[in-house]
Parts: structure tokens; sequence; C-alpha cells
């Protein structure tokens, strides 16, 4: 992938009914130096999942509650259960930006209590999946893609299948909601490329309780 392919500015892609794309959308915005400042409160793991084995990703939380995962299942918790403390709070620009996007795509009633902040070293990778853990359906998903380039796959309904491809650059936001609220995704392994970033970081805005 080069820069060549992105000299010409791109348009808000609906990919899916109530799924949308919405290039460069943090702007001059800049959430890489917070994260770091976050992640030296609430360390970036790798969760296990129940069924064995540790996701390639890393993760940590901000917000009133963070996503985790081990041998019991997938859930929210009010505590960071690796330091015993409450995860960091939301940072109001963050909030404020996600909100944003989610107005953009015709959400305007989002209100995020925690955002799942997932490391990506090349290589890493998130398998097909739903977000399936929030009992406010209502409530969109907003994610934020910040450093590598990367792949995003939307599979929708259906988990088997080849899926629709979305390319993803520094900035991008992907929101979902409505029918495509529990939609089937995944995310192709991370690719280094010649640039300034070394690693892609993911922010996922949800209401969770």
């Amino acid at each position: 992938m080069t820069d060549d392919l992105f000299a010409e500015p791109r348009s808000s892609w609906a990919f899916a009914p109530g799924a949308v794309l919405l290039p460069d959308f943090v702007g001059s915005a800049d959430p890489v130096a917070q994260i770091e400042r976050v992640a030296k409160v609430a360390p970036f793991r790798h969760f296990e999942v129940p069924r064995g084995g540790r996701m390639s990703v890393a993760i940590t939380n901000v917000g009133d509650c963070g996503w985790v995962s081990d041998r019991r299942g997938y859930r929210y918790a009010a505590e960071d259960p690796q330091t015993g403390h409450p995860w960091p709070p939301l940072p109001p620009e963050w909030q404020a930006l996600a909100q944003g996007a989610a107005a953009a795509a015709g959400y305007p009633a989002f209100r995020p209590d925690c955002c799942l902040i997932n490391r990506y070293l090349p290589g890493a990778r998130m398998g097909v999946h739903q977000d399936r853990d929030e009992p406010d359906v209502s409530q969109p998903i907003v994610s934020v893609s910040l450093g590598l380039p990367a792949t995003f796959v939307w599979h929708g309904a259906v988990r088997s299948g080849r899926g629709v491809p979305v390319a993803l650059q520094h900035g991008d936001v992907v929101v979902f909601g409505g029918e495509s609220r529990r939609g089937f995704h995944a995310v192709r392994p991370v690719r280094a490329v010649p640039g300034p970033f070394s690693v892609r970081y993911n922010l996922t805005f949800r209401r969770a309780r």
C-alpha cells in the first residue's frame, strides 16, 4: 500500500446498511500521545480467550468500565483485573470525537461510556467476531484507526465468506449501528509499511452499561 493510492481525497462510504467509513475524520487531533499516557496507568496486555490461547492484539481500556477476557468468558469490568484499580477516565476530547463521528454517520444520540484500545504490532490481527457483550444495541460502535494502515473486513449477518474489505488509514473512523450493529467483522494481519508509524492503534467506543 502506497501513499499514491490515497493522493486524492476519499469520500464517506456506506459499505453496509447503517455502517459508514468516515475517511480522515480525526483530522489534526492526535490521540496517540494520550494513549501512551493511559498505558502507563493501565498497561497493555494480551488477554486470554475462553478456549485457551492469547490474543495477538494487546488491549487496555478507558472509561466507566473496560472489556476483558479470560477462561471465564468475555465481559465488562469496572476495575482493571491487572491492577485492581478503576480504568482511567475517558478523555473528554475522545468522547467528543466519538460522538461527532456517530452523529456524522446518523447516530446523534450516541453516549459512549468506555473505549477499548487495541494495539496491533505488525502481524497482529483480529478474527471474525461480533460486538455483542453490550446490552443496548441501539447504540452504535465507533472505531477510530491510528498509525499503520489496516484492512477491516465486513462480513455482516453471516460469519463465513470473504466479506467486504475496507482499507483504513491513520485518522479514519468506522461507525456501525442499526441493522449492522451486530454484524460480523475482522481485521487482517497488519503489515509494516514505510512511514512514520510502527504500530496501529484502534479506539473502539461503546455504550457498555
